[in-house]
């Protein structure tokens, strides 16, 4: 990597980035000016100037130390992969530096070892990259990173980035529509922004290399309780440890050349736990940085002594680790559609879009949930520490009364009437950070902005966003047909609107719920609302192949029937293997390491009671009643084991994903609960000395 630039950071912000600054004095003004419109506005790039851009890319990368480039790309694996090749190319016996337009439009990886559900068969090797102009290629080490989508050979979408794509176009395709309705003819498109708040954990290198388990599955598969966790309180927006300041100070620079802008750092609710939360971006921009963000505190981590976990539940009896998508509307003069107007106008217009949110989550909701699904996530929805899998909108008390009022069920304060009338006639100011957050809802407003909280940590946002950006589209389609099929049959704006929010407030009252989504009375509230509960991953993932999930997303040119069917079989195979490996770590482990152990104190515990029969002619109750109770946490340790792995084998003969995924859910993971409930109970009675394990106490506290 080039070394530091001097100076503050504002000086060096996005150095490694070949932004729209940068290529402004690298390539000719015609061409800049068409590539600038294909960023900015997503129009279709001309082929004509990708000669040019490239060779304007490879002569900066070059200057800055690049050797190679790679098409960077997110596949269904939930991680980014890349492939190096140099800016190498034979001219009469010598090697020249060369980058060509073809090169820069697209690639050819071998797609055959990428999931693709069934999209082609394995040996249908053939898959491809295309270039995405509208993220900004960068520099890490000596590679330029080109971000690209990944496609098969039929054409069909083989990653999360071309779906993202097309649904930033459908849904700004859609809201344009309504600001058309507003009168405003100056929006050029609307991008989808967001804000992912990630959460980790930061563990001891030294320590987590002695937890085959923390290395293999990201989270602890055995481990008693600390005596202390985080009931103190006393870590959340605690002193950051100096090592750690050290990791975030290191991983800070590391953003802030590449152009992501991290703004907020801070100590999390449990023990190592830790937060950084970026600036708002368009949303394939903040997909992309987020992608890099996890990479690069993967691996900056160790340079600090640290692994970094991304996993949603690392440590029982602790809080887990989500990441908050905050999520809202701009249009292409900056305005937030989202956020409260100061005019009647602006105010209507507000409404309407929340109004397409409200029925966009109380419509879709299983489109909405199958961005949060995994392994991982499933141990985190639902506890006390994140929202349920119950999809309901948060809006606070008083933007609720302003919905009733339109309703007839209140008056929205101030207002003196029973119903409020919109467009010329005076609109109260609608309500800004009015009422207090509500961290257990899962989709809360938050005064400008809707915030996601059931995305795990580990997961890329394209799968949540792509969700949100479909419901929300079709319910702004919704709107837009009968706005339009009003005002041509000669109804005024105002009265259609009017009539319009009345409607639709209240046909999706039924989704809004400011209590609190943590006790146990809102499942049956919900299920009386008639909300769906998709308690977990494969319940969730059983309504991919439902009609109105694949309908919301061929309906705005998002996903095929196809693409959608391959999804589903990929996400639920990733499941099962995902709980496979779990299992065959925590077999392994069990078996010959903690079997051992505890064999091992038994075998003490028998030694000394013989001695002491010896020794007094009897055996104290204590000594007795220890070795009884090691003795019998031992047998049913193994016991629980051999369970284990009978499902396991029975998981393993079973055919077809779906399956094979209700196997692992139902047989593999309770059976894996129960040879950590037994282990856990033989940590808290071994000798520590003996145990083979690093404890919670040493894994939490030691930074």
């Amino acid at each position: 990597m080039p070394a530091m630039p001097a100076g503050s950071v504002d000086e060096y912000f996005g150095c490694d980035v070949f932004t729209l600054e940068t290529m402004s004095r690298h390539l000719p003004h015609d061409v800049y000016l068409d590539l600038e419109k294909t960023v900015l506005e997503g129009t279709r790039l001309d082929p004509a100037i990708a000669g040019t851009v490239a060779n304007a890319m490879k002569d900066w990368a070059v200057s800055r130390g690049a050797t190679h480039y790679t098409h960077w790309f997110q596949p269904m694996t939930g991680l980014t992969a890349e492939k190096h090749d140099a800016f190498l190319q034979p001219v009469d016996g010598r090697m020249i530096s060369s980058f060509s337009g073809k090169t820069l439009l697209s690639g050819e990886p071998d797609a055959s070892s990428f999931p693709s559900g069934g999209l082609r068969s394995t040996f249908e090797a053939r898959g491809y990259t295309a270039w995405d102009p509208t993220s900004p290629v960068f520099l890490i080490g000596h590679t330029l990173h080109i971000p690209t989508m990944f496609y098969s050979y039929t054409g069909e979408a083989l990653d999360r980035k071309v779906p993202l794509l097309r649904s930033v176009s459908a849904l700004s395709r859609q809201a344009l529509r309504i600001l058309r309705l507003f009168g405003n003819t100056r929006a050029r498109y609307v991008m989808p922004q967001a804000g992912p708040e990630q959460e980790y954990f930061l563990v001891d290198r030294g320590l987590a290399a002695k937890r085959p388990d923390l290395l293999l599955t990201g989270r602890t598969l055995y481990g008693a309780a600390a005596p202390k966790g985080q009931e103190m309180e006393d870590h959340y927006f605690g002193a950051i440890p100096a090592r750690v300041m050290a990791f975030m100070e290191d991983l800070e620079k590391a953003l802030y050349r590449l152009g992501i802008p991290a703004q907020t750092r801070h100590n999390e609710v449990a023990p190592a736990q830790f937060e950084l939360a970026p600036l708002y971006e368009k949303v394939n921009i903040a997909t992309d940085h987020n992608m890099l963000v996890m990479n690069l505190m993967r691996h900056i981590a160790p340079r600090h002594g640290f692994i970094c976990l991304l996993h949603e539940k690392p440590f029982a009896g602790v809080n887990g680790s989500g990441k908050h998508n905050n999520w809202s509307l701009a249009d292409s003069e900056g305005n937030n559609l989202l956020r409260p107007g100061d005019t009647p106008q602006d105010n209507a217009q507000f409404l309407v879009f929340l109004a397409a949110v409200l029925r966009a989550v109380h419509k879709h909701a299983a489109v909405l949930r199958l961005g949060t699904i995994g392994a991982g996530n499933d141990h985190r929805l639902g506890a006390n520490e994140a929202p349920p899998a119950i999809l309901s909108v948060y809006t606070g008390d008083q933007l609720a009364a302003v919905m009733d009022s339109f309703t007839g069920n209140g008056s929205a304060p101030g207002s003196g009437k029973p119903t409020l009338t919109i467009g010329v006639d005076v609109l109260p100011p609608m309500p800004r950070d009015s009422s207090d957050r509500n961290r257990t809802s899962p989709f809360a407003f938050t005064g400008n902005k809707f915030e996601f909280r059931a995305v795990g940590s580990s997961q890329s946002i394209a799968p949540a966003n792509i969700g949100i950006n479909a419901a929300v589209a079709c319910a702004l389609e919704d709107i837009a047909d009968r706005l339009e099929r009003e005002l041509a049959g000669g109804r005024q704006l105002n009265d259609a609107v009017q009539q319009l929010l009345a409607d639709l407030f209240a046909e999706h009252a039924p989704i809004v719920f400011n209590g609190n989504g943590y006790t146990g009375e809102w499942p049956a509230e919900a299920a009386r609302r008639g909300l769906p509960n998709y308690r977990d991953t494969v319940t969730a993932l059983e309504h991919y192949s439902d009609a109105d999930v694949i309908g919301t997303f061929a309906r705005q040119g998002i996903l095929t029937e196809r693409e959608c069917l391959s999804r589903q079989e990929i996400l639920l195979e990733s499941y099962a293997k995902t709980i496979g490996i779990e299992a065959a770590t925590a077999s392994r482990i069990g078996r010959t390491m903690i079997l051992p152990a505890a064999m091992k104190a038994q075998g003490q515990a028998a030694t000394l009671v013989g001695r002491t029969r010896e020794a007094l002619g009897e055996v104290p109750d204590a000594e007795a009643g220890f070795l009884g109770r090691i003795t019998s946490l031992t047998a049913g340790f193994m016991q629980s084991l051999d369970a284990l792995d009978e499902q396991r084998a029975l998981m393993d003969g079973v055919s077809g994903a779906l399956a094979c995924a209700r196997a692992a859910r139902d047989g593999v993971l309770p059976a894996m609960q129960e040879c950590r409930r037994i282990a856990d109970l033989l940590e808290s009675a071994v000798d520590a000395r003996d145990w083979p394990l690093p404890s919670y106490a040493g894994l939490m506290w030691t930074h």
